[in-house]
């Protein structure tokens, strides 16, 4: 359901004067950030929406697709008017977040992205959407439809994933425990399916968006980005390539590689959470 003012639900951590927004990825939720607002000074406050189809918005009806998240975070930032807004996105977060900056300068003061924003590179000739989609998200989208004895059963589920399995901790675990619902004998994910295939659409074939959005960025920002992958190895999401080109175009834009980290690791562990923390505040 929505909050009383029907606006996306939120977390909220901390009450300081200066607002960090800060958008999660395509298969997780707000409680993917709390080691990063952990880390942030005092006079922070971090705001985390439930994108619709996730968390406590996985009631909250279609369409989806990043345009439909777009809107509703810019409804969410302009009802806060804030004096200082961050606005951040991981994974498809980044991309999400990307569009809202271009096309609602005036609400953002800077933008961090993390370890996505980036156009990724076109299915191979003969190659559909759809495939590419399940080679890559496959095993998120199928523990969307599974069902788990227990709480714990979908701990030791996550805990057996190689981007996490040598960096679990109480952040991740906490992640794990917001996604779950249902009755016992038969919890799932509170993910919705069907939001997860169209947002992943849009990604892959919303490329020309993304590098003409790169390209029109007014607000200043700064992109953080993972060496290592969804599997928690080498190559990370962001190729090499795709890094120095959209250097080439935008060079006043940081490029950030957080040595270490994985595409998870990189907000869900606190030594790299850090690090993002720094660059939401200015630093």
């Amino acid at each position: 359901m929505t909050s009383p003012d029907g606006l996306l639900p939120a977390l909220t951590f901390g009450d300081g004067p200066r607002l960090a927004v800060a958008v999660h990825g395509i298969t997780a939720s707000a409680m993917e950030w709390p080691a990063v607002a952990r880390c942030l000074p005092a006079d922070w406050t971090l705001v985390a929406p439930d994108l619709r189809g996730r968390g406590a918005a996985a009631g909250l009806p279609g369409p989806y697709g990043l345009q439909r998240h777009v809107e509703d975070v810019c409804a969410l930032v302009r009802a806060r008017r804030p004096r200082e807004t961050v606005l951040v996105g991981h994974s498809m977060g980044a991309y999400v977040a990307l569009l809202a900056a271009v096309a609602e300068p005036g609400l953002f003061d800077r933008l961090v992205l993390v370890d996505g924003g980036l156009p990724l590179p076109p299915p191979p000739e003969g190659v559909s959407v759809d495939e590419v989609l399940q080679a890559t998200l496959g095993p998120a989208i199928a523990r969307l439809s599974r069902t788990f004895e227990s709480e714990q059963a979908y701990l030791d589920f996550f805990r057996a994933h190689p981007a996490l399995a040598d960096a679990w901790n109480e952040d991740v675990a906490g992640y794990v425990r917001y996604d779950l619902a249902g009755p016992s004998g038969a919890q799932r994910s509170r993910v919705v399916e069907e939001a997860v295939r169209a947002d992943g659409r849009d990604v892959l074939v919303r490329a020309g968006d993304f590098a003409a959005a790169w390209e029109a960025l007014t607000v200043p920002g700064v992109l953080l980005r993972a060496p290592l992958g969804l599997f928690g190895e080498a190559p990370g999401l962001l190729g090499d390539d795709a890094v120095a080109e959209a250097g080439r175009r935008r060079p006043d834009i940081v490029v950030d590689t957080v040595d270490g980290a994985n595409h998870y690791t990189i907000v869900l562990d606190e030594q790299f959470a850090a690090r993002v923390a720094r660059r939401i505040a200015g630093e």
